[in-house]
């Protein structure tokens, strides 16, 4: 069974003279299938309501408790945040950034939770793992 989740989350992306905006839309969207990226400023900016095709990558390369960790550690009430490396991104990896933005900027990820909470959201996109596999919950 799958629960229902409501959220909205925007995915901002800097775009540097130096940079094709079209390959800065690739990166979002692989890491955010989902996104349809707009130009606005020196930034693409996307609006989504689901992390399915981040949380594959995230189970796929095996980083479930470093998201967590991330995501937890940026949690405010209802909302969490992030950035992740631009240039990871390009490849299809997701690298979180930590510390001073890169050179080329950061891809920034703002998420808000309206249900059912954002514990329990973080919990359906990074679950808690055990010798590195994931536990899932029983009631879902």
């Amino acid at each position: 069974m799958s629960a229902v989740y409501s959220v909205d989350i925007r995915i901002e992306a800097p775009v540097n003279d130096t940079e094709v905006t079209d390959r800065v839309a690739d990166a979002v969207q692989n890491l955010f299938p989902e996104a349809d990226p707009t130009h606005q400023q020196s930034a693409l900016v996307a609006e989504v309501h689901t992390m399915d095709g981040f949380s594959e990558l995230l189970h796929r390369r095996e980083i479930l408790d470093t998201a967590r960790s991330v995501f937890f550690d940026n949690l405010e009430g209802d909302t969490f945040a992030f950035d992740v490396k631009k240039q990871a991104a390009f490849e299809g990896r997701i690298n979180f950034a930590v510390g001073d933005p890169s050179e080329l900027g950061d891809i920034h990820v703002n998420v808000t939770v309206t249900e059912p909470t954002a514990e329990e959201y973080i919990d359906y996109v990074a679950p808690p793992t055990e010798d590195g596999q994931p536990v899932y919950d029983e009631d879902t």
